[in-house]
């Protein structure tokens, strides 16, 4: 009986469970690389999946966003990409992440399983089956799509913007871009988090900051063939690469595997020196585009063809509109965004790679929308009067914004079809768009010269990198023996290539690799940008804003100029502790590493110095007229000058500002700790004792000056023996570092303490006494922050951003 009553179940169960989806009246079927079917019901979505154990691609992303480039939520946002499969697993089918990142490439079975069960895989989800026939298991996937996936949660804690949850009661699914294709299916969820809203990014881009409703995106994506074939990576080609550890490599071969990621691209005639494309790489620009921003992207995302036809494609690189009909978050899209945000910020470049071989199936660029009004501000302010004569002369300055904005698009394309910055390219001309560009500028006559602002087209390291990645080499060609010409060929021509950490103005040593330099000597270049900013400055009037504009936006107009000098002075600091070396590999005979000559250090540190001079610093007393209180309605905000006078304009502060920018990098305890052991090598070298001789000779011990020139000339002094006991009181450095600042502190001190009758120097001499004596009670005073650059804070990018 009991036998019985077990088939009987058994036999009903099955039945019930074959019966699930013809239970469901309303279902609407959708076809494609997996069938599914939503109930508007219920609001769900089954998925039936059919192939078990076959891997796949799944990438979440936003299709809306949060708009704030602080808590980088942004519209099309890309997520990881990940190789993923379905497993049953009793009554449930798994959604399980292979470990990638180390592999066995082998025809031994046994071999690769053994690698596989050595590391972790990632079981991501489990779902019930509701249905079960002919070799096909219906599942429901409603609580997959509507979890956070991208970690939007994460990421507003991470931000400080409070501590949030989904609320299901007010998320959905959002069918109108959910959709079938026959290599990928898109799926989309309106989530709403709730939470008590604690920062003020988020109040300042929500309607209700406790309850956050974003759009997040699914993908499910058929894995490539395995006709495309992986390109090594060379550290010197300028190309993005991907990694993994092969367990199967002989021992006396490296088991690290490094390829370039690029598009598949192959000639449709191998054989002719030029071609067109079996399939042309095609880029499609966000049709939400305005014009005359639209023609501009275009026109610079094409140039990268120019490249292209240089190895021998015909047309094989084209932008287009994104068609009307077309979702921008679609795999089969290679996509040029257009993204709103609360503030100016970061451009991006991203795309979906298949993990396995680094075959980039989808370019995704995200432009901030509000980008070419600030480089339609600093052409404002650098301009003569531009609006002296009528209020709609603002052709000029969006001649030059569009510049910048075509290069812009270049440059994030750039990312998107594998490429990482060239900040060494600026020393060979404007040899690439992968460089961030500094306005060029000229002084002639006593007039700025605006016609050299920006390159017109791509660049010689652009083209040798696209030749590296892309290049279909004859058969029966040595590949390896190809790509090392074309680098040393590279070489030969005087083109570098240096990228991100060694280029930064603080951590990094780079001589000749700086982000949003000009030129091949950074200190030449710096003199030139002081000249157009004194020019500049010298011609700044009331007619920079238009009639009925307030002074208050005149004020704000003002502020890039003052600060114009900002990045060329990052590129001279790092001359001083510098060094010159290149990526190099044995046997191509590049240079390795040397450090910087001693001559030229020292002409970076007299360089340094003039940023420091109360000449440089202090703004006309004539302009001071100009900026009057915040008018109502415009108060200062994250890009103002700061002010310790209340509502007044504070000069001293602006004056106090650039200095700290200035030694905050020239006094950087890595860069003092390299010219302590450069000197310990080398006694012809600059050492840090005489960097800090120049500097407090050249400020503090200078002949003191009176009236406004003497504030700002004791506002500097302040903020260099600031610095220098902050160099001090760190615990970055080695023990001789503080050594040589408390010696020299302590000098400075006997000095300051015979200026009898000197106020100021009987404060800074009292500071240095209670530093030493007790440096643990030390707290640095800051000078107000200097207003926000290029274009939010500092660069934080990875293969990307700009």
């Amino acid at each position: 009986m009991k036998k019985i009553l077990l088939l009987l179940a058994v036999f009903t169960g099955f039945v019930t469970h074959a019966q699930f989806l013809e239970k469901k009246k309303d279902l609407k079927k959708y076809e494609g690389f997996f069938d599914f079917y939503y109930s508007q019901k219920e609001d769900k979505i089954f998925l039936e999946v059919s192939d078990l154990n076959k891997e796949f691609l799944y990438v979440y992303s936003l299709s809306s966003g949060v708009g704030s480039n602080d808590i980088g939520l942004d519209r099309g946002q890309l997520g990881n990409e990940q190789v993923v499969k379905f497993q049953r697993a009793g009554n449930k089918l798994l959604l399980v992440q292979p470990n990638l990142d180390y592999r066995a490439i082998t025809d031994n079975e046994l071999e690769r399983r053994s690698v596989e069960q050595a590391f972790a895989k990632s079981v991501l989800y489990g779902f019930k089956i509701e249905e079960e026939k002919n070799g096909k298991f219906v599942i429901d996937i409603t609580s997959f799509l509507l979890q956070d996936a991208h970690g939007v949660k994460r990421r507003l804690a991470q931000q400080n913007q409070g501590n949030y949850s989904v609320d299901a009661s007010k998320s959905a699914l959002a069918m109108e871009r959910t959709k079938a294709f026959p290599k990928n299916v898109e799926f989309e969820a309106l989530l709403t988090f709730k939470g008590e809203a604690r920062g003020g990014n988020i109040r300042s881009v929500t309607p209700n900051p406790n309850l956050v409703s974003v759009i997040e995106h699914h993908s499910f994506i058929e894995l490539p063939d395995a006709n495309y074939e992986k390109r090594i990576f060379d550290p010197r080609s300028g190309a993005i690469s991907i990694s993994y550890l092969d367990y199967a490599t002989p021992v006396f071969e490296p088991i690290r595997k490094r390829y370039i990621i690029r598009h598949r691209l192959e000639k449709k005639d191998p054989n002719a020196a030029v071609s067109e494309a079996k399939e042309p790489i095609v880029y499609y620009l966000d049709n939400g585009t305005p014009e005359p921003i639209r023609s501009a992207l275009l026109e610079g995302g094409k140039w990268w063809n120019q490249a292209f036809e240089a190895i021998g494609f015909k047309d094989a690189f084209q932008v287009k509109i994104l068609p009307d009909d077309a979702d921008p978050m679609d795999v089969r899209y290679n996509v040029i965004q257009w993204v709103h945000r609360s503030t100016r910020g970061w451009s991006y470049g991203g795309s979906v790679i298949d993990p396995r071989t680094g075959e980039i199936l989808k370019g995704h660029v995200s432009l901030g929308s509000l980008r070419i009004r600030q480089d339609f501000l600093i052409a404002q302010a650098l301009m003569n009067k531009p609006f002296a004569e009528r209020d709609d002369n603002y052709q000029p300055m969006l001649e030059l914004a569009l510049a910048r904005i075509r290069q812009l698009s270049a440059h994030e394309i750039g990312h998107t079809i594998g490429f990482a910055h060239n900040f060494a390219a600026s020393v060979s001309g404007r040899a690439s768009v992968m460089d961030y560009p500094h306005p060029q500028f000229s002084v002639n006559n006593g007039e700025i010269d605006f016609s050299n602002a920006y390159d017109t087209g791509i660049g010689e390291w652009d083209k040798v990198t696209v030749a590296y990645s892309y290049s279909q080499f004859p058969q029966g060609t040595n590949e390896r023996n190809a790509l090392n010409a074309i680098l040393a060929k590279a070489g030969q021509d005087g083109l570098r290539f240096i990228s991100d950490s060694d280029a930064r103005p603080r951590g990094g040593a780079h001589a000749l690799a700086h982000l949003w330099d000009n030129g091949a000597d950074a200190v030449n270049e710096l003199e030139n940008v002081l000249e157009v900013r004194k020019t500049a400055i010298s011609n700044f009037s009331k007619d920079n804003i238009r009639t009925n504009e307030p002074y208050s936006v005149l004020e704000d107009v003002f502020v890039p100029l003052y600060f114009f000098h900002r990045y060329q002075t990052e590129a001279a600091v790092k001359l001083i502790g510098g060094l010159d070396y290149n990526y190099a590999v044995k046997g191509d005979g590049q240079q390795i590493t040397k450090v910087v000559d001693s001559k030229e250090q020292k002409k970076a540190l007299d360089g340094l110095l003039n940023t420091l001079s109360t000449e440089v610093l202090i703004i006309p007393e004539d302009k001071l007229a100009l900026f009057p209180p915040r008018a109502m309605g415009y108060g200062r905000s994250r890009e103002s000058f700061r002010s310790k006078a209340g509502v007044a304009f504070d000069p001293v502060s602006a004056a106090s500002t650039a200095s700290d920018m200035t030694l905050g990098l020239l006094l950087h305890p890595q860069r003092a700790t390299r010219l302590i052991q450069q000197k310990a090598i080398d006694k012809r070298q600059l050492g840090l004792e005489e960097v800090l001789d120049e500097l407090i000779s050249n400020t503090i011990k200078a002949k003191a000056q009176s009236g406004y020139e003497g504030e700002i000339q004791r506002a500097v002094n302040y903020s260099v023996l600031r610095h220098i006991i902050n160099l001090s009181a760190g615990e970055q450095g080695p023990s001789q570092l503080k050594a040589i600042t408390d010696y020299k502190l302590a000098e400075l001190r006997d000095w300051l303490k015979t200026r009898t009758g000197d106020a100021s120097a009987a404060l800074m001499s009292s500071e240095i006494d209670k530093f030493l004596k007790n440096p643990k009670g030390f707290k640095n005073t800051p000078a107000p922050q200097i207003p926000d650059g290029s274009p939010i804070g500092m660069p934080a990018c990875d293969f990307n951003g700009f």
